[in-house]
């Protein structure tokens, strides 16, 4: 599925309703650099809970940041 969309003078876009729906997405999202595009998923209802366990090593929060990006990723793919 793909769409042709504006990006008005705020910088803000539409994102189709049908998309919307499809992706299950509410009241936020993520949005992801990955290059030379963007992905946008789901946002984890529990953000904390995802990361679980993870504050139990020594990783940077930028480290932790890039677990939980992949995390929604694997998530978002696994989910179609």
């Amino acid at each position: 599925m793909a769409s042709t969309i504006s990006i008005d003078g705020k910088n803000r876009i539409v994102i189709p309703k049908d998309m919307i729906e499809k992706l299950g997405l509410k009241d936020s999202a993520v949005l992801v650099d990955l290059g030379n595009h963007i992905g946008i998923y789901p946002a984890p209802s529990d953000p904390f809970k995802e990361l679980h366990g993870s504050f139990n090593t020594p990783k940077t929060f930028k480290e932790l940041r890039k677990i939980a990006e992949e995390l929604v990723i694997r998530e978002a793919s696994t989910s179609r």
